[in-house]
């Protein structure tokens, strides 16, 4: 059994935590979130920590507690540091440009992909062939890496494609005669 939902969440200075009702909003320097919180579940908010309480009686309140607890403590880290996935474009002729919140890839195709960044979400590039997706919402830049990574996920002969920088990609060896 999990026990995710027992431990505190330390909330940083600078992050203003409140809550409504069911409705969560944390807000810090890099944005602000909200999360609806189930009825079996509570916040107790201390000075520099929040707690999740559950109701004991409900069936399925300690794995909503502990879903609950994760999201908030993405929440909290992403309005304080925010979220960034680095992403590589292995290939010949492989390469991306950035204007505005529009992506343009050069991925082997006969035309280039073009990618429109949702909001809260920003894409930088170090070099032609590097990427880094950041954002405050854990989810979203996760989001936006699998959707760029699925316009040429990484074959596995020559390991070309676009691809997270800590992923492996299994290769295999050539077809012999």
């Amino acid at each position: 059994m999990s026990r995710v939902a027992n431990a505190p969440i330390t909330v940083p200075s600078g992050v203003d935590v409140k809550v409504d009702g069911n409705l969560m909003v944390v807000k810090g320097k890099l944005g602000e979130l909200s999360f609806g919180l189930h009825e079996a579940v509570k916040l107790d908010i201390g000075q520099d920590e929040i707690k999740v309480v559950w109701d004991e009686n409900t069936k399925n309140a300690k794995a909503f507690a502990g879903t609950a607890r994760a999201s908030i403590n993405n929440m909290v880290k992403g309005v304080s540091e925010g979220f960034v996935k680095k992403m590589l474009l292995v290939g010949v002729g492989y390469r991306a440009q950035v204007k505005g919140n529009l992506l343009t890839l050069s991925l082997g195709y006969s035309n280039p992909v073009e990618y429109t960044v949702p909001d809260g979400v920003t894409v930088e590039l170090p070099s032609q062939t590097e990427l880094h997706v950041k954002g405050s919402d854990k989810q979203k830049v996760g989001q936006v890496a699998s959707e760029i990574r699925s316009f040429r996920p990484p074959e596995p002969y020559k390991g070309k494609g676009v691809r997270l920088a800590d992923e492996y990609v299994a290769r295999k060896e050539a077809k012999k005669k």
